[in-house]
């Protein structure tokens, strides 16, 4: 019998005479579709693969129905599916074993490999996506963003010697600059990209092509920034300004103010500047704060516990379920600035105070004097009763002074620090 040479993947040669190969005979083994057992029996990836889309190619079964088969996804299967219809077997291997073997990447012209390295050349940090888009403009053709890395990566030298532009402020003339942006931008640069190459920011690069949109050639040429509309202070509002900034008593906010009686609308900002002006011109001098003795404080301990002060604040913003404003019940001592006592509540009657302070005494004994505002619930009838009864003095504040017991002064320090969670 004539012997018949038979080939396998990979190179691989037999010989086959009479149906029966030399050597050992192997174990028959039973027909299954049970794909566990099928891909016990494959010796390769590729072989595995075909298996997985035999049913689509030779009996025209779903995607789908195959996917409900075999644990590999629907799209893949239908994918490696029309590959095989378009390229045969070659699409069961990867484009890597057969350098690059795929269509998208052999049948690359010359010019668009070119255009690729030169790309990269000038800006390498342009997205290999990107580059696909620009020869997809350039050239009608759009390959896949892995080929292109491969071309840009292969060490193929670009036919650039230099930069094609200069960076923007290098280019001296305003109409160069502007028609480099657009010539990029035409190629399929994007506006990052451009902004890159250029060291511009992004949005010099959306005013300019706006400009060439909207005029044309027209919005090449530099524009001047100079003021177009009339000026809103003349040489009259500056004079009365030096009228009234006579007066070493005033600032921009009262300058302002008193324009603004006289129907002259110029905002205290504008103010100031003329005011500056005025100074450096005429030699006038800026405003002085009037002298203002230092006021002491009334309640200040000299030892622990001497003095202790209680305040409520309320907030409207919070994260309780109910939307309501809650109060926060506070007694700290006057000597230390210490919280002695705190608790959120939603009400803020006696009863609400008469805990916290409780709990302040509680843990830390009654102080000499504690010191309030005038709110109801600190001259209660029970309230004076515990003062009496502990030899608690009682003292006030003036009203509309809550600097006066430390309240304000403690709460701006809790509120310009930062919470420590």
């Amino acid at each position: 019998m004539p012997a018949k040479l038979g080939t396998l993947k990979r190179g691989a040669v037999i010989w086959e005479r009479q149906g029966e190969l030399p050597g050992p005979k192997r174990a028959r083994r039973e027909r299954t579709d049970e794909w566990a057992k099928i891909q016990q029996w494959t010796l390769w990836p590729e072989q595995e693969l075909y298996e997985a889309i035999r049913p689509l190619v030779l009996f025209h079964e779903t995607a789908g129905e195959r996917a409900k088969e075999i644990d590999i996804p629907q799209r893949t299967l239908s994918r490696k599916a029309d590959e095989f219809e378009k390229l045969g077997m070659q699409s069961l291997f990867s484009s890597e074993e057969h350098g690059g073997a795929r269509e998208s990447s052999l049948t690359l012209p010359s010019e668009i490999r070119q255009l690729i390295v030169d790309l990269h050349f000038e800006l390498p940090s342009m997205s290999w996506r990107e580059i696909a888009e620009i020869c997809y403009i350039r050239y009608d053709r759009r390959p896949h963003h892995k080929h292109v890395k491969r071309i840009a990566t292969s060490g193929h030298p670009p036919s650039l010697q230099a930069r094609r532009y200069q960076p923007w402020h290098l280019i001296p003339d305003p109409a160069e600059r502007k028609l480099a942006v657009i010539r990029l931008h035409a190629e399929g640069w994007s506006i990052t990209s451009i902004a890159q190459y250029m060291q511009v920011s992004r949005p010099t690069i959306y005013d300019t092509l706006q400009c060439w949109a909207e005029e044309g050639v027209a919005g090449l040429e530099e524009k001047s920034r100079a003021r177009k509309g009339p000026r809103k202070v003349t040489l009259s509002i500056t004079n009365e300004v030096r009228k009234l900034q006579e007066n070493p008593l005033l600032g921009k906010w009262r300058m302002s103010a008193a324009l603004a009686r006289m129907g002259i609308e110029v905002s205290p900002t504008t103010c100031g500047r003329i005011m500056e002006a005025n100074r450096q011109l005429y030699g006038l001098e800026k405003p002085q704060r009037a002298p203002r003795e230092k006021l002491e404080m009334p309640f200040k301990a000299v030892r622990r516990h001497q003095f202790w002060s209680a305040d409520i604040r309320y907030i409207e913003e919070h994260l309780l379920p109910d939307p309501k404003p809650v109060y926060i019940i506070t007694v700290f001592e006057n000597f230390s600035r210490c919280v002695l006592a705190s608790a959120i509540s939603p009400t803020q009657n006696q009863w609400d105070f008469l805990a916290v302070l409780a709990e302040a005494i509680r843990r830390y004994g009654a102080p000499e004097a504690l010191v309030t505002d005038g709110g109801g619930q600190f001259y209660s009838s029970q309230a004076l009763q515990l003062y009496d009864m502990l030899g608690i003095r009682k003292e006030r504040i003036e009203a509309g002074e809550p600097w006066q017991n430390y309240a304000e002064t403690l709460f701006s320090i809790m509120w310009n620090t930062p919470a420590i969670l």
